[in-house]
């Protein structure tokens, strides 16, 4: 008995020196990691924890680790290192999310899928009648932005490795190794197959065609040709064109021809936009090996004439949404100002093809388009108003036409004349309204 006492105070001692240099060596690590290099204890003697006053013996399974009470409290830490542990997982959740979320930002490119989301929204407007449905609306903007980011990301898998040659777009998720070719290729199948489903089922299959069209044109067509002939421009700019396309489509469920007039304008805007970015990044896309318009230019004389022709092509379309019946005539006269001004930033291009004269037609055009969409929206004249003007213009219409033909029969036969003006006024009152009296017997004088 006093041999078998002074086994366990030995081990006793042994344990707690052995559990006083590893907290010494590894103080830093969780409490967690420490308990899983407790040894057995096991060793044939009874265990006595401090919860229980029966001793367990050899023979029992339960107590190679009699943990309870006090004793488990000590073994897994204190509650300071349990709460730290959790707040320490909820961290990393949150930069995780943070990781991702920023990632999937850089692959929509957010902000231009934003800007072809408010074409798309205004599209919708102009193609709604004087009331607009909201939640349409709502559900169209999502979409699109769906099928943009969609597109996007993949123009961004398509060009990974010419986008690590380049300063302006080498710190992309792809790029930079943030994320792998398959999981963009998986965001983006999934946004963009949830974007037309979203068009097909709450606006029409026309918006939802033509939403999937634009994402295969944007990133099957246009994506390869940036890196084989300098028309991908115009390709990319039909590719901006149809965004409000669709969403007069989504309003309308048709593809009329004053839904034309915003995509027109989106074509032609999108040339000097691009021209003048293009020239600002030449050393750029040459490093990335594109074929833009501008390297072929070396003196930048043709980008300065295609960006001043396509300035004019914006000038008449005012006038197009007045003679239309799409707007009133105050935006004729704004349309057309805003045309010249920027017709006026590209003849400044023209004549000193410098980058302070490209970076000002690039300002330039990013302050036209919302301006002019914004006067569209705002002069907008609507199909109830259309439908009550051309009512009152065709009852006039007729009553002039009435009373001129009944003129002409008048005074092309006169004995008729004299026999209406002989009946007297009742007539016309005991046909018409009260058809159950009898009719009138007038004489034949």
């Amino acid at each position: 008995m006093w041999r078998r006492r002074n086994s366990l105070s030995h081990f006793t001692q042994l344990a707690t020196s052995s559990s006083s240099k590893f907290n010494c060596h590894n103080n830093l690590q969780p409490t967690s990691l420490r308990l899983l290099q407790i040894p057995d204890v096991d060793q044939g003697y009874g265990l006595l924890t401090r919860s229980s006053s029966t001793a367990v013996g050899p023979s029992s399974n339960s107590g190679k680790l009699g943990i309870s009470g006090l004793d488990r409290v000590r073994a897994f830490g204190s509650t300071a290192d349990i709460v730290g542990a959790t707040t320490l997982g909820a961290r990393e959740v949150v930069d995780m999310a943070r990781h991702y979320g920023r990632c999937y930002w850089e692959l929509s490119k957010a902000k231009l899928s934003m800007l072809v989301v408010a074409t798309s929204g205004a599209g919708y407007v102009l193609g709604s009648s004087s009331t607009v449905d909201l939640a349409g609306l709502c559900y169209t903007c999502v979409g699109t932005m769906m099928v943009a980011a969609s597109a996007n990301t993949l123009n961004q898998v398509f060009e990974v490795k010419n986008d690590a040659l380049m300063n302006r777009t080498m710190r992309r998720p792809l790029p930079s190794g943030r994320l792998t070719i398959p999981h963009a290729v998986t965001w983006a199948s999934s946004v963009g197959l949830a974007g037309t489903a979203l068009l097909a089922s709450k606006a029409n299959l026309l918006a939802a065609g033509l939403g999937a069209s634009n994402l295969i044109l944007y990133a099957f067509v246009y994506t390869p040709l940036k890196q084989i002939h300098p028309v991908n421009t115009w390709v990319g700019a039909v590719v901006g064109a149809i965004p409000p396309l669709l969403g007069w489509a989504a309003a309308s469920g048709q593809v009329s021809l004053n839904g034309w007039l915003l995509p027109a304008a989106l074509y032609f805007w999108q040339i000097p936009h691009f021209m003048a970015l293009a020239y600002l990044c030449r050393d750029d896309y040459a490093a990335g090996g594109f074929k833009m318009f501008s390297l072929a230019d070396p003196s930048g004389r043709r980008t300065a004439l295609v960006a001043l022709r396509n300035c004019i092509y914006l000038i008449p379309l005012g006038y197009l949404a007045y003679d239309w019946g799409i707007t009133s005539g105050w935006f004729c006269l704004e349309s057309t100002l805003l045309a010249l001004a920027i017709s006026g930033t590209a003849v400044s291009f023209l004549k000193n093809r410098t980058k302070a004269s490209a970076r000002r037609m690039f300002h330039a055009s990013l302050l036209y388009l919302p301006v002019f969409m914004s006067g569209l929206m705002f002069h907008r004249i609507y199909d109830d108003d259309h439908q009550s003007l051309e009512t009152e213009n065709t009852k006039d219409h007729m009553v002039i036409s009435h009373t001129t033909t009944a003129y002409e029969q008048d005074s092309r036969n006169p004995d008729r004349v004299k026999q209406n003006h002989s009946r007297p006024p009742v007539a016309y009152a005991s046909v018409a309204p009260f058809p159950f009296l009898p009719a009138p017997i007038y004489s034949s004088s």
